[in-house]
């Protein structure tokens, strides 16, 4: 059965979502939210947008400064966003051990972003988006079954 998920606050697998309240810290830097750090990881180099994206009180706030182009994106984002996804992804779940076995608990089963608006990270309004998000999901599960 494949488990979708989307809003980090109303669906039983919410906590899969980046907006979801589990903080982490990543060398030495603090972040509220996974959302928060792949955002302001679009901004390496620039210690003044990281920091506007760290302090964003929400993760949808976050989320619109990372999207905000006024800001100088760093030059290799695309190349390099979805290994960041990784590891803002993968470090979530090992600071958390009640979401950690949550996503362990799902066995094999395939996961969705239900996200009917992101084509890339979810499965968009027809579900044949590329679900990066899911995909990563899934390969973080197999990495902390591993360990």
């Amino acid at each position: 059965m494949t488990i979708y998920f989307y809003s980090a606050l109303e669906d039983p697998y919410g906590c899969f979502s980046n907006f979801s309240k589990h903080s982490f810290e990543m060398d030495g830097v603090y972040y509220k939210t996974s959302e928060h750090y792949f955002q302001a990881m679009k901004f390496m180099g620039s210690e003044e947008d990281m920091d506007s994206v760290r302090r964003a009180p929400t993760p949808k706030m976050a989320a619109s400064i990372g999207r905000d182009r006024s800001r100088p994106l760093r030059t290799d984002w695309e190349a390099v966003k979805d290994d960041i996804m990784r590891q803002g992804v993968l470090k979530k779940f090992e600071t958390h051990a009640d979401i950690r076995q949550l996503l362990l608990a799902t066995g094999d089963e395939p996961i969705v972003e239900n996200a009917p608006g992101d084509r890339y990270w979810g499965a968009g309004p027809d579900g044949t988006g590329k679900n990066m998000l899911g995909k990563i999901l899934m390969e973080t599960r197999a990495l902390l079954r591993r360990e």
